[in-house]
Order: C-alpha cells, then structure tokens, then sequence
C-alpha cells in the first residue's frame, strides 16, 4: 500500500512541477492560466490522495477549498484580466527560453541537493515528492525574477505558494484545516492586492511591463 501511495504521490509531484515549467518556455497569458489552473488541480488531487492513505479526513477539506479557489476563483479572475490585456504577451523576457530552461534544470537539482537530509531522516511514503515542491518553490521564484510582464509574475507567485503547500502535504500531512482556511485567505487577499496593483500599472503606463516602473525614478 504505502509503494502505490509514494508512486502516487511523485506523479502528482512531477505533474506539479511540469505545470511550473511551462511558464518558461510559452509566451502567452492563455498558457499561464491554463497551466496553473491544471497545476492546481493536480495539487487538489494529491492532497486528496494523501487524505486517503493517510486517513486525515480535515485534509479532504482542504482540497475541496484549494479546488474552488485556485481551480474555479482566481483563474476566473486571471481570465477577465487576459480580457483586458490580452495585447500583453512576454515577448523578451530578462532571460531567454533556452537558459531559464537550463537554469531551471539546475534549480531542480539543487532542490535535490537542500532537501537530501531531510528525504533521508523523514520516513513518510510521500517523502520522494519533497524534492520536486522544493523544485517548483525554486523555479517559481525564478520565473518571477526573470519575467517583464507583472501578470506572468502574478501567476509565478501564485505557483510559488502551490509549491509551498505541495511541500507542507508531502512533508506534514498538511497543516489544521483552520490554518490551511487562513492561508487561502491570504492567497486571495494577496492576488486581489496585485490585481489592483496591476491595473494602475497599466492605467497609468498603458502597459504591464514591470520596466516602466522605472520611469518613477525621474
């Protein structure tokens, strides 16, 4: 049982992770939000695997509340913003493609690397997924450095948290449900913050490029 439970468990890792990845080498808004969106509901699922096998039932709980808001909510919000500015595709990133893939493979590996001690002390079956959330919490931070456009760091920063809480169901079994509520909260108050934030970037520079903000130092 706990083999079938670690392979499920690095599948949906690995899924997670891929949905991360695409953020790298596609260039449009409608490729973002379709990625998240199946990223989370991949995390959704194995949040609910890890419910099952590790008989939490609070944590069914949770992944129904991850489903609504990150697979149902924010993506329809981050689809009426795609409305708005659908003219706005990251053309030239501060990196290219083919090095934030590079770079990407290595921030994989490394994520390996810090994790190595806790995957050897930990005895969880989902411990081999550890390193891949690690991976992704990496890659997520990345993209948000490496891309112009604010709306593609939004959804960087919203894959940032799906690897964290990747991490905290692999590595704890998740977290009390009124925590996990807590932090959905926050989530939600965080994205609607940089939705706003965005929308006077763009109402004030007719553009969502990050760059114009340097025009505020004249």
């Amino acid at each position: 049982m706990d083999s079938v439970f670690s392979q499920l468990s690095v599948m949906g890792s690995s899924l997670v992770l891929i949905f991360g990845l695409i953020l790298l080498w596609r260039r449009g808004v409608t490729a973002y939000i379709s990625a998240f969106t199946w990223q989370s509901a991949v995390l959704s699922g194995v949040t609910a695997i890890v419910a099952y096998f590790g008989h939490d039932h609070e944590l069914y709980w949770v992944a129904v509340a991850l489903f609504l808001l990150k697979v149902v909510v924010i993506p329809r919000l981050l689809r009426r913003m795609e409305r708005r500015f659908a003219a706005e595709r990251e053309l030239a990133p501060y990196v290219n493609t083919a090095t934030s893939l590079v770079i990407s493979g290595l921030l994989v590996l490394f994520g390996y690397a810090i994790t190595r001690p806790l995957v050897a002390l930990s005895q969880l079956p989902t411990r081999a997924g550890m390193p891949l959330a690690m991976g992704l919490v990496l890659v997520s931070l990345f993209v948000i450095i490496s891309r112009k456009k604010a709306l593609t760091q939004v959804i960087g920063f919203l894959m940032l948290e799906n690897g964290l809480a990747l991490l905290a169901v692999l590595g704890t079994y998740g977290i009390p449900l009124i925590v996990e509520l807590g932090v959905f909260l926050d989530v939600l108050m965080g994205f609607l913050v940089m939705q706003i934030f965005i929308y006077q970037i763009h109402e004030t520079f007719e553009s969502i490029d990050v760059e114009q903000l340097n025009r505020l130092r004249h």
